[in-house]
């Protein structure tokens, strides 16, 4: 047959080199063949590069033989509105301004099909979709939907589109499929197994074996070379790269979950340049702009409303090649991001500062306790509100579809209680796709607490093995779910995740948290990943039904010293292990009256080095919490050390985080130094100013006796006593309370 256009080329190409999904494409023929569609919702859903849109060009290529009208919608060039939908489809059909695709649309009588493909991009418009658009098609009209994810619950729970949808998820080729598509490629039979053994049979893992195999009929895959396979993979993808800068742009992208310019120049561009072991002027190597665009031109780097992203495959391949040949280049890419985020949670607010702690939490995803926990696509279209009045009805109903009505009337109860401590998820519409409910046990009542097995469980570990300290509270995340999927892993439980990293960093003086789940054991790896213990004493069952408890304690593991232990797991595998405990000595919970007197101790030993090491504060969480700071950038260097007011130059830490709290000396000096500003800040009250003299003339700068401090104060003693008494009282009441905060 001869070939009039290349786009008749093309495509005969394509169809060539196309193999399996034989039983979907039977289904599909027989559909738009019937007399009567016997259903008009196809849902296709698979990981990404299984082989999705692949199919669908298939089915249109159906249709057009069939002479069937097509419209074929790409999600990911859409802005998931309505309105930019509609535009998308009035441009596709040819249609005028003042036109509706719709009217138009509900009007055919012949058989037609319409694609949409990446629809994972566009499920904020899933109920819209569902409710006010599908609804009004010509009954001759089939919907081709194809996304990452199963259908939403409300496809699923909605009795008229259960009988009117198909769905079916798509899987890897068989062996069989596979070995037929490496023969259409033309690929050597002795290489086969190999490949299979490499790819198990991932269409687009084959298809770039395939394409290195063009290039090259001579490469040899070997199962058990596989850094050799991957990097013949990496060179498939990137074929060559212009510059070692270029190379760590590349490497950069696949490392943090979204970016951008402004990310990448934080993480590339320090003021001088070691990454891979060579030291670059700023000005001599890195323009992040080209870098930038020069990703962005990459063929497998995918362009997001936040940022550029690799394909799912070629960032695997990237990241095993960079394990594997440059372990502490990966370190120090994971170093950098993350305290480029570390740095940007502190200037961002709401949905962008959500946005940063997923990208935070992404640098964990190489653990696989991790990446099957979270999803990592953007959560942009989840908005997070306080509670309305108008709420409180979709939210009971939620509890109750989920936990029963029992539970729904102690939702109701907190509701009503605590309604600040409720944090509820919106969609487009602004209707609660999901919500958490933080309970404040500390500030309930008894008769609050009674009306909730939960939170009496959680109260009375609390008083058992946790006393909180006057200033302390607890939290028990009471209930927390999704409207369509409740606990299970979805955007809305992600970003449910992510609010309570917020919470626990953000809420002063919180001692104790709890939390609850429904399927506790599912949740094992991953809590207890991130430092929450399972506390089975405090399960509790409601109606029925039984929620295992996890919990940790931030007086022993403060925020900061938790994120330190997360940087320490970050570069870690399923197969390493990292204790869940800080660097140095395990905290000390000291109660107010030992706290007061080891704060007393240490003012009479301020000058004394070798009896400060065995004060009790040297294990306090206020000591302790200026190395958590080292370590998360606060204060992370010698240069940044000198620019701040809180250290003198003899007083700086010397060394990394790891020196510091191995050397008691240090600690010491730390010591020292908090004490110091805890009695210069009373210098800022004229009402305490008599307070500072008494106690810097009697521990700071000491006088010989006591006696001759009253008298350089030119105080009686008595008087002195008493201004000095007062001064201590001060002093440790500011450092208790740094202590509990």
């Amino acid at each position: 047959m001869l070939m009039t256009s290349l786009l008749e080329r093309l495509s005969a190409e394509r169809n060539r080199r196309f193999v399996g999904r034989g039983r979907e494409l039977e289904l599909f023929d027989r559909a738009i063949a019937a007399p009567e569609l016997p259903f008009h919702i196809l849902h296709v859903f698979g990981y990404g590069g299984v082989g999705k849109t692949t199919l669908m060009q298939q089915f249109l290529r159906f249709c057009e033989r069939s002479k069937i009208s097509t419209i074929y919608v790409e999600g990911r060039n859409l802005e998931a509105a309505p309105e930019s939908f509609v535009s998308t489809l009035r441009s596709l059909m040819g249609l005028n301004e003042s036109d509706s695709p719709l009217d138009v649309l509900a009007q055919r009588q012949e058989r037609n099909v319409i694609f949409i493909d990446t629809y994972e991009a566009i499920t904020q418009l899933d109920e819209w979709l569902r409710e006010g658009f599908l609804p009004h098609l010509s009954v001759n009209t089939l919907v081709v939907i194809a996304g990452r994810n199963p259908p939403s619950s409300g496809w699923c729970s909605d009795p008229g589109w259960q009988a009117l949808m198909h769905t079916f998820p798509l899987r890897n080729l068989t062996p069989e499929e596979s070995q037929t598509y490496l023969t259409t490629r033309d690929i050597p039979t002795t290489q086969h197994q190999a490949i299979l053994d490499l790819t198990h049979g991932h269409p687009l893992a084959l298809s770039l074996v395939a394409e290195v195999f063009a290039q090259g009929k001579e490469i040899s895959f070997q199962a058990e070379s596989a850094p050799n396979v991957v990097k013949t993979l990496l060179e498939r993808f990137i074929k060559e790269v212009p510059t070692p800068s270029h190379r760590m742009a590349l490497e950069a992208c696949a490392v943090i979950m979204l970016t951008t310019e402004a990310a990448l120049n934080q993480i590339l561009a320090a003021p001088e340049n070691t990454l891979g072991g060579e030291a670059h002027s700023l000005g001599e190597v890195l323009d992040v702009h080209d870098l930038f665009e020069w990703l962005r031109g990459l063929s497998f780097i995918e362009s997001g409303q936040l940022g550029l992203f690799p394909h799912d495959l070629a960032r695997e391949v990237l990241i095993a090649d960079l394990r594997w040949r440059n372990s502490e280049l990966y370190t120090e890419l994971h170093h950098r991001s993350r305290q480029y985020y570390s740095k940007r949670l502190g200037q961002t607010q709401g949905q962008e500062k959500h946005q940063v702690l997923l990208d935070y939490i992404f640098l964990h995803r190489d653990n696989s306790a991790i990446r099957s926990c979270f999803t990592w696509g953007e959560q942009s279209s989840l908005l997070t509100d306080s509670l309305r009045e108008t709420d409180k009805i979709p939210l009971l109903k939620m509890v109750a579809q989920y936990e029963g009505e029992e539970s729904a009337k102690i939702a109701d109860h907190w509701l009503k209680r605590q309604p600040q401590n409720v944090v509820v998820f919106r969609d487009l519409h602004s209707e609660p796709a999901g919500f958490a409910m933080m309970v404040a046990l500390h500030t309930a009542t008894v008769k609050d607490l009674s009306a909730d097995p939960g939170a009496v469980a959680s109260w009375q570990y609390l008083q058992t093995h946790a006393p909180l300290r006057p200033g302390e509270g607890a939290t028990i995340f009471r209930f927390w779910m999704a409207r369509d999927t409740y606990q299970a892993v979805s955007p809305t439980q992600s970003l449910i995740f992510i609010n309570f990293v917020q919470y626990f960093q953000k809420t002063p003086g919180l001692a104790y948290t709890f939390l609850p789940c429904a399927q506790a054991d599912s949740w094992t790896a991953m809590l207890n990943y991130f430092d929450l213990v399972r506390l089975r004493e405090t399960d509790f069952t409601v109606g029925g039904r039984h929620y295992g408890v996890y919990g940790h304690d931030w007086r022993i593991v403060s925020p900061a010293a938790w994120k330190e232990i997360l940087a320490r797991k970050e570069v870690t595998t399923a197969g390493e292990s990292v204790e869940n405990t800080p660097v140095g000595e395990p905290l000390l919970v000291l109660s107010q009256p030992e706290f007061v007197e080891a704060v007393q101790n240490a003012l009479r030993n301020f000058s004394c080095p070798d009896a400060l090491q065995n004060n009790p504060l040297m294990r306090s969480r206020c000591v302790q919490e200026v190395f958590w700071r080292l370590v998360e950038g606060q204060v992370a260097t010698k240069a940044s050390m000198s620019e701040s007011p809180s250290y003198t130059q003899s007083e700086k830490p010397d060394g990394h985080l790891g020196d510091a709290c191995s050397g008691q000396s240090q600690r010491v000096k730390v010591l020292q130094n908090l004490l110091k500003q805890a009695v210069e800040s009373l210098q800022s009250s004229p009402r305490d100013e008599k307070l500072y003299r008494a106690v810097y003339r009697t521990y700071l700068n000491p006088a010989p006796t006591q006696e001759q401090a009253a008298e350089l104060l030119d105080l009686p003693f008595s008087t002195y006593r008493r201004h000095l008494k007062a001064g201590m009282m001060r002093v440790t009441d500011i450092l208790w309370q740094r202590e509990i905060s």
